[in-house]
């Protein structure tokens, strides 16, 4: 069980297998700015080249020590495919909306899905930075790749005022643009599984409590879940942010292998809720924690998280870009310091 390689144990954690130790990566977002100047692949051309993509996200596991490797640094690939308009950010911002392209109800009917969605320049960027990381890491560690879920792209397309109104008052048009949200991601994240990737991370926190009254979830995302887990080709994770507690239980029946929840969500609670029905993964603050606190500090959360029952110890978000190195760097230790001190290794 020690000779474990990454992406085994990784794996094996999905799959709710026993492992010598939990893995220690990051599941969302892994740019910051030490990792950029030290390799000179920064944002925002790292969003859009595919060399310094893979090179950036490489330096996440070479570097910061990451057992995993995950790419890309934002959530827009999708959006700007579907016809939204981006702002490209910053070395330290990620790139955002600016515009989306289904204004009123009339346009739903009159949206279409590109005819070569696999072809457009950004998705390309992805097959290209996933060809790039599997050529120098073929199978020792796991090829992470984030893509937007239903409910995210759905409010990306449509805006969040239409989105949050729509779901109350516009039931058969809401479940259209989730219909097509599930379309879209499925056939992304199978061509991703194509060119290497060992898992996909689907990113839905607009389908969370923080957005969704809860009560919603069951009957209009929960359907798209299964169908979604039904159609994908490999290894899959869910990422909620905000306090998903209310949500759980449906998240555990959706079929996903692995729930990667933000810190506002008691680990321990979901851990007894969820049971052996999914991985969990978090969920140490990325913002509060790892990009304020000292190394010290930040261990004894990341342990504590361990002894209330992380499948894989990761942030609950996002690392911020300005997180230091250094704390990166005792957030991995955390992990091994854990099983000395409790006699397991």
């Amino acid at each position: 069980m020690s000779g474990l390689t990454f992406k085994e144990r990784f794996i094996r954690s999905l799959e709710r297998k026993e492992v010598d130790k939990v893995p220690v990566c990051s599941v969302t977002q892994t740019g910051f700015v030490e990792l950029m100047e030290l390799t000179g692949s920064k944002w925002p051309e790292a969003h859009y080249d595919p060399e310094k993509m893979a090179t950036l996200a490489i330096a996440g596991h070479e570097i910061a020590g990451l057992e995993a490797i995950r790419y890309p640094f934002c959530n827009t690939v999708m959006p700007e495919t579907l016809g939204c308009s981006i702002a490209k950010g910053s070395l330290d911002t990620q790139p955002y909306m600016l515009d989306h392209p289904i204004k009123n109800k009339e346009d739903v009917n009159n949206f279409y899905v590109p005819e070569k969605l696999l072809e457009s320049n950004r998705i390309q960027t992805m097959m290209k930075a996933t060809y790039l990381i599997k050529e120098q890491f073929p199978d020792e560690v796991p090829v992470v790749a984030g893509v937007l879920g239903p409910a995210a792209i759905s409010c990306y397309l449509c805006g969040i005022k239409n989105y949050l109104r729509w779901c109350v008052t516009e039931t058969d048009i809401f479940k259209e643009l989730l219909d097509l949200g599930t379309e879209v991601c499925m056939e992304y994240a199978n061509a991703l599984f194509d060119h290497g990737a060992d898992a996909v991370v689907i990113i839905d926190s607009e389908a969370g409590p923080d957005l969704l009254p809860p009560p919603f979830f069951e009957p209009l995302i929960l359907p798209q879940y299964k169908r979604l887990i039904a159609g994908l080709n490999g290894h899959s994770i869910l990422h909620i942010c905000g306090d998903a507690t209310a949500i759980m239980d449906e998240m555990a029946q959706s079929g996903f292998e692995g729930l990667s929840i933000e810190e506002k969500t008691d680990l321990s609670s979901a851990s007894r809720i969820v049971r052996d029905r999914a991985c969990i993964i978090g969920n140490v603050s990325p913002a509060s924690t790892l990009l304020a606190k000292p190394p010290g500090q930040i261990k004894k959360e990341a342990k504590q998280c361990i002894e209330d029952g992380t499948g894989i110890l990761a942030p609950g978000c996002g690392i911020a870009p300005r997180t230091p190195l250094e704390n990166i760097k005792a957030f991995v230790a955390s992990r091994d310091e854990f099983y000395r001190e409790k006699g397991l290794v």
